[in-house]
C-alpha cells in the first residue's frame, strides 16, 4: 500500500511544481522583439535598483489595475510590452484604453455618461487634461479623510495620467522621430563646454533635454564604471546635458537611443542586438546589479504568492472534504499540497529578503505575507501532530486570506520601497518586528481555529467530542505561543523606541494595539486557568482576538495618526469594519445555548460511539 500512496503524493508534488514553474517557459508572443531581456535591464527608481519589468508591472497595475492589457488591435500585452510601446512608440500607446473611470461624477465632469464605458485612452483624455488638473487641485486642498468619492477618484485619475506622461518621457521626448540619429548628430556637432550655449547646441534642444531630465519617471543611466554608487545614476536628459558640458557621452545613452529607433521602425533584429550588447556591457561592469535584476524579473514572472494562493484554495477544499469522506486519503493529500504551498510561499519570502537585503517584514505588504507564512508553519505543526485535517484547512484559509490582503496592498505600486529612516535598522527589524508579527500570525491562527470549532459545531454534526477536545488543545497551545511572542516583541519595541525617539513608551496607537494583544491573550489564559471558561468560552474569546489583532495591524493606518502610522488607507476601512462585525456575529453564534448546536449530541457521545454512528 505504501508504494501507491507514495506515487500519488509525488504525482501531486510534480503537478504542483509544473503549475508553479510554468510561467518561466511562457515566451512573449506579441512580437519578435526580445522583450524579456529588455525587461531585465536595471534602472533606478525611488532609491532602489530594479529591472524595467518591475517598473512596467507596477506602473500598469497602478494605471490599469492589472499587469496585462488587452490591446485595441486584439492582442493581450504584457506589462513590459506595453511599457516598450509607451516609451518608444507613444502614438500607438496613446490609443490603448488603459485608464479606468468608474465614478459617474468623474465621467460627468469630463463630459461623458456611463454609456461611454469605463476604459479610456490617453488620446481620449488629452482634451480634458486641463479640467482633470484643475479638479484634482481643488480636491487636494480638502483633508484626505473628508474628501468625497468624486474628489478621491479625480485625484487618482490625475496621478495616473501624470505617471503615464512621465513614463512616456523617460527614455526620449515623446514625439522624437529618430532618437538614434539625433544622438549621433550631437556627437558630431557638439563641442562640450561648461557654458551650454557655447557648445554648439541649439536652445530648443537644451530645453528638450532639460524637460526630459525633469519629467523622466525612472533613472536608466548607470554610473560610469568602476563607480557603482546608486546616487551616481542619471536620468536620460541629465546624462545628455552632462555630455554637452563635460563630454564623454555614456554608452547607455546610445544603447537606449538605438533601441528606441529600432522599436519604432519595427526592426526586431536591430532592437534585439542593441539589448544584447547593452546587457553584455552591464554584466561586465555591474554583474551583481544585473544578477539581482535577473532574479527579480524571474520572481515577477513566477508570481509565487499567486501560485501559493491557488494551492491554498485546493488544500482547504481537500481538507474540508476529508471531514465528510475518505478522511485518511484526502487528509494526507491535503497535507502534501499544504507543504508544497508552504515551500512556494517560503521561496517567495526568501527571494524578497534577498532582493531587499532586509529581514522578512519591512512594510504593511510584507507583514501580510509573513503573517500568512507564520500561520501556515504553525498549521503544519498542528496537522503533523493531530492528523485530522483541521491544521491543514485553517492554515490554508489564513494563508489565502493574508496573501489576498497582500495582493490588494500591492495595487499602490512597488512593495519593496526604501525604508523610512526610523525603521532602517536590520537588527530591530529581525527581532522586534518579526516577534510582533509572529504574535499577530499565531493570534489569528488561534482565532480561525476557534472559528472552525464554532462553525462545525453549530452548523454541522461533524464536531464530535474527540475533535472538540483536539481543537481546544490546539487553540490553547497557539494562544500560549501568541502570548510569548507578542509580549517579547512589545518589550523589544519599547527598547527600540527608546533608541529612536528617546522614550520607551508613549501610548502611541500602535503601541496600545500591541499591548492590547498581549493583554487579551493573557486574559484568555487566565480565564482558562481559573476555570472561568471551558472549551466554548475559550473559542469565543479566541475569536475576539481576531478583532483585537486586526485593529492593531490595520487600525493604526485607519486613524492616520501616531509615529507608527505610515499612510491613511481609506479603501480598507469598510473591509476592516465588515471583518470585525462578522467576528462579533460568529462570537454570538458561538455563545448560543449548547442544545441549539447541530453537533450538541455528537459532542456528548464518547469518540468510539461517534465513529460507529458515522459509519451507520
Amino acid at each position: 500500500m505504501k508504494k501507491p500512496r507514495s506515487l500519488v503524493t509525488w504525482l501531486i508534488v510534480a503537478v504542483s511544481a509544473i503549475f508553479v514553474l510554468a510561467p518561466l517557459f511562457r515566451h512573449e508572443t506579441e512580437s519578435a522583439f526580445d522583450l524579456r531581456d529588455f525587461g531585465r535591464l536595471p534602472v533606478l527608481l525611488n532609491g532602489r535598483i530594479k529591472p524595467l519589468d518591475t517598473v512596467a508591472r507596477n506602473s500598469l497595475l497602478i494605471i490599469h489595475g492589472r499587469q496585462t492589457l488587452r490591446a485595441e488591435y486584439g492582442q493581450t500585452l504584457s506589462a513590459i510590452a506595453w511599457l516598450a510601446e509607451l516609451m518608444m512608440k507613444p502614438e500607438q500607446a496613446d490609443e490603448q484604453k488603459i485608464f479606468v473611470i468608474r465614478n459617474p461624477e468623474t465621467l460627468a465632469a469630463l463630459g461623458w455618461n456611463t454609456d461611454a464605458g469605463k476604459y479610456f485612452s490617453f488620446h481620449q483624455l488629452f482634451l480634458h487634461l486641463e479640467d482633470i488638473e484643475q479638479q484634482a487641485g481643488l480636491a487636494q486642498k480638502v483633508d484626505a479623510q473628508l474628501r468625497s468619492p468624486f474628489q478621491r477618484d479625480i485625484i487618482k485619475l490625475y496621478e495616473r495620467v501624470m505617471l503615464y506622461h512621465r513614463l512616456k518621457n523617460s527614455l526620449q521626448v515623446s514625439g522624437t522621430e529618430d532618437f538614434q540619429n539625433e544622438i549621433e548628430e550631437l556627437l558630431k556637432t557638439v563641442r562640450p563646454s561648461p557654458i551650454p550655449m557655447d557648445s554648439g547646441i541649439s536652445s530648443d534642444s537644451l530645453q528638450r533635454y532639460a524637460f526630459l531630465a525633469e519629467t523622466s519617471y525612472f533613472v536608466p543611466i548607470p554610473p560610469v564604471p568602476p563607480e557603482s554608487d546608486p546616487h551616481q545614476w542619471r536620468k536620460m536628459g541629465e546624462s545628455i546635458l552632462n555630455f554637452v558640458t563635460v563630454g564623454n557621452l555614456h554608452p547607455a545613452v546610445q544603447a537606449y537611443a538605438g533601441m528606441a529607433t529600432a522599436f519604432a521602425a519595427g526592426d526586431a533584429a536591430a532592437f534585439n542586438a542593441m539589448v544584447a550588447n547593452y546587457g553584455g556591457w552591464l554584466r561586465e561592469h555591474f554583474a551583481a546589479r544585473v544578477r539581482k535584476a535577473d532574479v527579480e524579473s524571474i520572481f515577477n514572472s513566477l508570481q509565487p504568492f499567486y501560485s501559493a494562493m491557488v494551492i491554498y484554495v485546493l488544500v482547504f477544499i481537500l481538507a474540508c472534504a476529508s471531514w465528510l469522506v475518505w478522511p485518511q486519503i484526502l487528509g494526507r493529500h491535503a497535507f502534501s499540497l499544504l507543504i508544497v504551498a508552504f515551500v512556494v510561499h517560503s521561496a517567495g519570502l526568501g527571494i524578497r529578503m534577498y532582493l531587499e537585503g532586509r529581514p522578512p517584514v519591512t512594510n504593511l505588504y510584507s507583514s501580510a505575507v509573513f503573517i500568512g507564512w507564520g500561520s501556515v508553519l504553525l498549521g503544519i505543526v498542528l496537522e503533523r501532530f493531530y492528523r485530522n485535517g483541521i491544521g491543514s484547512a485553517t492554515a490554508a484559509m489564513v494563508g489565502f486570506i493574508t496573501l489576498l490582503i497582500a495582493h490588494h496592498l500591492s495595487m499602490d505600486g512597488d512593495t519593496m520601497e526604501m525604508m523610512r529612516a526610523v525603521l532602517d535598522t536590520n537588527g530591530w527589524l529581525a527581532t522586534h518586528v518579526v516577534c510582533v508579527t509572529l504574535g499577530y500570525a499565531s493570534t489569528f491562527l488561534a482565532g480561525f481555529l476557534a472559528l472552525t470549532y464554532i462553525l462545525r459545531g453549530s452548523l454541522t454534526s461533524s464536531l464530535n467530542r474527540e475533535t472538540a477536545r483536539a481543537l481546544a488543545r490546539m487553540v490553547y497551545g497557539i494562544v500560549c505561543f501568541a502570548t510569548l511572542f507578542s509580549c517579547v516583541g512589545t518589550i523589544l519595541g519599547g527598547i527600540w523606541a527608546d533608541q529612536s525617539w528617546g522614550r520607551v513608551w508613549g501610548w502611541d496607537p500602535k503601541e496600545n494595539g500591541a499591548l492590547l494583544i498581549v493583554l487579551w491573550n493573557a486574559i484568555i489564559l487566565h480565564a482558562r486557568w481559573g476555570g472561568l471558561v471551558k472549551d466554548r468560552g475559550l473559542m469565543v474569546m479566541a475569536v475576539f482576538g481576531n478583532i483585537v489583532t486586526s485593529w492593531s495591524w490595520f487600525g493604526v493606518n485607519m486613524l492616520g495618526i501616531g509615529l507608527h502610522s505610515y499612510g491613511f488607507m481609506e479603501s480598507a476601512f469598510p473591509w476592516l469594519i465588515g471583518f470585525c462585525i462578522s467576528q462579533l456575529g460568529l462570537m454570538a453564534l458561538g455563545s448560543l445555548p449548547p442544545h441549539l448546536w447541530r453537533s450538541s449530541a455528537e459532542m456528548q457521545r464518547p469518540a468510539a460511539v461517534c465513529t460507529v454512528a458515522a459509519m451507520l
